[in-house]
């Protein structure tokens, strides 16, 4: 059922994908044809602010900020994931691999590399606080519109 807090939710936690993408782009190597990176980002946050955050809102200022963190980190679960397939499938057409176990497995390592290259402080720290108000945004809107 569509709600204020899932509408409000999904808002925030794309503006805050689209602001992290835009973090994260000069630490991926050079040369990277982004595309629809930012946009795919965008549309995760949409997604999951709608499904993982909306419907757990309205229970308080502390699981607020729990619900806040949870979207973050799925918001990067899920963004790594996409992304990494994606990277899998482009080396996939250009025959680098030798059979399609290699290439599953290569999802992990790709993930992996992600994970680490944009591990960095200004990242997590525009996660964090993202987390925090967009959680308590969310919490807000659940209780002022029911």
């Amino acid at each position: 059922m569509p709600t204020a807090a899932r509408l409000v939710a999904g808002i925030l936690l794309a503006v805050l994908g689209w602001i992290l993408s835009d973090l994260i782009r000069p630490l991926l190597p050079d040369g990277t044809d982004f595309g629809w990176f930012n946009f795919v980002n965008a549309f995760l946050g949409l997604c999951i602010g709608w499904v993982v955050m909306g419907r757990r809102a309205g229970r308080g200022v502390v699981s607020a900020i729990n619900n806040g963190v949870t979207g973050v980190a799925v918001l990067f679960i899920y963004g790594i994931a996409v992304h990494s397939c994606y990277e899998m499938f482009r080396l996939a057409l250009l025959n680098r691999y030798d059979s399609p176990m290699e290439a599953i497995t290569a999802i992990f390592l790709i993930a992996s590399e992600f994970g680490l290259m944009i591990a960095t402080f200004p990242v997590i720290i525009t996660a964090t606080i993202g987390a925090l108000v967009v959680g308590l945004l969310t919490d807000s809107a659940a209780k002022r519109w029911r």
